[in-house]
């Protein structure tokens, strides 16, 4: 004899089938799930990959001999293991600029696996790309006689990615295509104290491992950045955040 369930058996059954469904699709890869930044080291020279809410930065570099090796970075969306990458910056080569390149990307616990031409590497994790300053953010004005005053947007930029322990600054031109500069490493925010650990920098290579500490603070979408410069210049920045990219 065939047996059916109870009617209410049957539909808590169906209830908790619908949530499991639910569930597994809520926690489907996405654009965030990438976010963080990541390292590959081999001997002395070490790549860092940041991602951020659709933009990413990817820097090489060799610490011993306090050289920057090749930097890029530009907008990225992600699904499926794969990133879709339009490249905004590249000095070393400018023709790949505007350009969208697809890679491989699967991020599994702490590590970041890649496939790029083949060649398939493990990154490790240094952080899941959450905190305060997390973000993307362009140099927009200064503190001027005890007042905020804001620039435009312009083609000419300076901004910098952060991720929850990373970061990188780059100045370029959109529109010429042209590279001014780099810098970036490691920071630390805490009871308003921004401190930076510069990994690479391309105006001035004796400084590298060196560390700067400014007052800093976020409010709204606008983070006040004063201290000293590493040429000793008192300075009050105002970087404001970009729009997400996603």
């Amino acid at each position: 004899m065939r047996k059916y369930l109870k009617p209410g058996l049957y539909a808590l059954l169906v209830f908790m089938l619908v949530g499991i469904l639910s569930f597994s699709f809520k926690t489907l890869p996405d654009n965030g799930l990438i976010n963080g930044a990541y390292r590959l080291e081999n001997g002395t020279v070490e790549q860092v990959l940041i991602f951020n809410d659709g933009y990413f930065m990817h820097t090489t570099f060799d610490k011993s001999k306090k050289q920057l090796i090749q930097t890029r970075g530009g907008a990225y969306k992600y699904s499926e293991n794969k990133i879709d990458a339009t490249i905004e910056f590249n000095p070393k080569n400018k023709d790949e600029i505007g350009q969208t390149k697809t890679y491989s990307f699967a991020v599994n616990k702490r590590r970041l696996t890649s496939n790029i031409n083949g060649m398939k590497e493990t990154w490790k994790m240094l952080d899941n790309g959450k905190g305060t300053m997390v973000g993307t953010w362009r140099s927009s004005g200064r503190m001027q006689d005890g007042k905020v005053v804001l620039s435009p947007p312009r083609a000419r930029k300076t901004f910098k990615i952060l991720s929850g322990s990373r970061y990188q600054w780059a100045a370029i031109n959109a529109e010429t295509k042209e590279f001014f500069g780099t810098g970036g490493g490691s920071y630390t925010y805490a009871n308003g104290k921004y401190t930076e650990t510069l990994d690479f920098f391309t105006k001035d290579s004796t400084r590298v491992g060196a560390s700067l500490t400014f007052d800093g603070k976020v409010e709204g979408d606008l983070w006040h950045h004063s201290g000293l410069s590493s040429q000793g210049a008192k300075m009050y920045e105002i970087w404001k955040m970009e729009p997400k990219h996603l």
